[in-house]
């Protein structure tokens, strides 16, 4: 089956109540006087964060079935490069001949989170409700994890939790974004951050009951009883990254667009189903497979999406 074909189908008519969230958005793009005046992501001939950002609110607003719902409430666009948690800090001239020359690249190489939190008085406008969750855009080294958590409780999210954020009254997760890759990067980092949520939901759940590590079953992991697979690794895959294998196997992935009434049905699967290998229409079936029904299963709403974009 196509892949387009195979993303559409599956009940469209089943859109899940919506969860809109409001994004502070922080674009680390400096100036660079030799180049002309501009920007980095120009003069480096990378993509606009911008679009970038347009083109995620779509991919998640459609892979979700429109439960998420982002809004850019606030964006700032800073003529510098993020400071290090150890104090250094790039300007353009020494990022960019690192850059060309590969080499001597700043360890360690994390921002420093507090600071960027308290530049843009973070945590005042989560507790008033202006903003919900804050989207980071660099280049590579800028030092930003894929997804880090913050406030009372934060748990992993691909990074451990983000502590030093002051009176903080609920969690929140800040993304990382690079802007020298494209949207299926994007679209990575919000699967772990997926990945992190839904192992945290089902923490205590065992066996039968934890369906979260039954959906991420692959052929890999479970001979004979792939599901859905995880980020890395597909239904068939045979090592990371592996989404374009032309492998037939049989899985359940199907059955998860019915959830949680499954019918059990199985059928033979390869690359093609989920774009031949392309990381973004990979990540899109993936993630449009989430379960998005209403109503709980053991106690655990049967739209995980509300987990992902409401921790």
């Amino acid at each position: 089956m196509n892949w387009w074909r195979q993303l559409r189908q599956g009940g469209e008519e089943a859109v899940a109540t919506a969860v809109p969230r409001r994004v502070l958005l922080i674009i680390y793009n400096p100036i660079i006087p030799f180049e002309g005046n501009r920007k980095l992501h120009q003069a480096l001939g990378w993509h606009d964060p911008d679009e970038l950002a347009r083109q995620f609110i779509q991919d998640v607003y459609y892979a979700s079935y429109g439960t998420a719902v982002y809004e850019i409430a606030d964006r700032v666009e800073v003529d510098g490069l993020p400071m290090k948690a150890d104090g250094f800090q790039y300007d353009a001239e020494s990022f960019l001949f690192r850059w060309h020359t590969r080499t001597g690249f700043h360890q360690p190489d994390l921002a420093d989170y507090p600071r960027i939190l308290a530049d843009f008085a973070v945590i005042p406008r989560i507790n008033l409700g202006e903003i919900d969750e804050v989207w980071l855009f660099g280049p590579p080294y800028a030092g930003f994890y894929e997804s880090i958590m913050a406030g009372p409780e934060a748990y992993w999210c691909n990074a451990p939790p983000l502590d030093g954020v002051g009176r903080c009254q609920r969690r929140f997760v800040i993304m990382g974004f690079n802007y020298e890759r494209g949207a299926g990067e994007m679209l990575e980092n919000l699967g772990h951050r997926v990945e992190s949520i839904m192992a945290h939901v089902y923490r205590r759940e065992k066996g039968a009951a934890n369906l979260w590590q039954r959906f991420t079953r692959h052929e890999q992991s479970h001979p004979g009883q792939a599901e859905c697979g995880t980020v890395h690794f597909a239904p068939n895959s045979e090592r990371d990254y592996d989404w374009g294998n032309p492998r037939r196997v049989q899985s359940r992935c199907d059955d998860w667009l019915n959830f949680p009434d499954f019918e059990g049905l199985v059928r033979e699967v390869d690359g093609r189903d989920w774009g031949g290998g392309d990381i973004r229409h990979h990540h899109l079936w993936w993630l449009r497979h989430l379960p998005r029904a209403a109503g709980t299963t053991g106690g655990i709403a049967n739209n995980w999406w509300r987990y992902v974009v409401a921790p």
